[in-house]
């Protein structure tokens, strides 16, 4: 429902002026509140579950390489076309196993031809893997030092048979915590993407403090938001930003055109890049649903729609990575209000 009380309609004309004309948030927005709604998110257990790729950036046929807080990991899958995930240094001589390649499920190192099974080997331990269909996880408790689970917290999406998702992945310099930061903060939007965002309200938020870290589902931000489609017209819906976990955001569409789609938001860390700071992944999955008869064309059409997008995130996030670069630099140099 519309804030007025009337249904969503699937376009309509934005009220707003210029961009220098609407209200401003900055009252609202108070650095005391998303510090505790971020304090709230960090609290909440991971399983040490870490976000590592898309799912279909992991074959049979090829290795794929990544870095996790600084460790090598390399992801592939076996002959059942099960995901793995295991060290990425070669227990003989240290070769770097992502230059190497996959024989029936298993990996042999390019150096010397050791083959690595799945089941490991002296001196290289596999990791616990997940492909939840979307996002490729990998469990590092060395890392995460937290109660491990068996699979990770991952969000209801929308039946993948009636959906189109696509995941778009950057990289900025800053933590995990400037990400999730960034995204418990739903008053920046029309602000800072006026591009894509117009008519946002905050409709409802948790209190500064006193909510309970274990409801992630009831510690949320409640946004009433037109999402622009041309000039003056847009899509008026209502969305809610809740953080299951340490280092995930999720955006669910509630009411309005295109409900129970999701936009997820996770940040991994990375390690330190050459010039000694730290480096965060973001990987932003979107999975659009419609009940609309025309969806089923959108969906015939996703191997042209896909790259939009992912381009379509690639530029929220190359704004977003520069909020959360600056919020990182603040903090580094003890600056930071609040």
């Amino acid at each position: 429902m519309s804030r007025s009380g009337r249904p969503f309609h699937p376009l309509a004309l934005l009220t707003g002026g210029k961009w220098q004309d609407q209200s401003p948030t900055w009252r609202d927005a108070r650095p005391a509140l998303i510090a505790s709604a971020l304090k709230r998110a960090q609290a909440r257990p991971s399983g040490n579950w870490y976000v590592v790729a898309a799912s279909t950036e992991v074959d049979g046929r090829r290795i794929t390489g990544r870095c996790v807080a600084g460790l090598e990991v390399v992801l592939w899958r076996d002959r059942q076309g099960q995901v793995r995930a295991a060290p990425g240094a070669c227990p003989h001589l240290g070769a770097p196993l992502c230059d190497s390649f996959v024989r029936d499920g298993t990996i042999v190192c390019h150096w010397h031809g050791l083959a690595l099974k799945p089941s490991g080997h002296p001196g290289w331990d596999p990791y616990p893997a997940h492909d939840d269909g979307l996002l490729v996880w990998v469990r590092l408790d060395a890392v995460g030092g937290e109660e491990p689970s068996p699979a990770p917290p991952g969000p209801a999406r929308p039946a993948p048979g009636a959906s189109l998702a696509a995941v778009m992945t950057v990289a900025g310099r800053c933590e995990p915590e400037d990400v999730v930061a960034n995204r418990l903060d739903p008053w920046h939007g029309a602000w800072f993407h006026p591009y894509s965002f117009a008519d946002l309200t905050v409709v409802d938020a948790p209190a500064a403090h006193g909510t309970d870290a274990s409801d992630a589902a009831a510690d949320r931000f409640l946004v009433d938001v037109s999402f622009r489609v041309r000039g003056r017209l847009g899509v008026p819906v209502r969305a809610e930003f809740t953080a299951p976990g340490p280092r995930t955001v999720v955006m669910r569409i509630v009411s309005g055109e295109g409900a129970t789609s999701v936009v997820e938001t996770h940040a991994t860390p990375l390690g330190p890049g050459s010039d000694g700071e730290p480096r965060t992944a973001v990987t932003e999955a979107v999975v659009a649903h419609s009940p609309r008869p025309g969806f089923a064309l959108a969906r015939r059409s996703a191997p042209l729609l896909r790259p939009l997008m992912r381009r379509s995130a690639a530029r929220l996030w190359r704004d977003d990575l520069a909020y959360a670069e600056r919020r990182y630099a603040l903090r580094s140099q003890g600056r930071f209000p609040g």
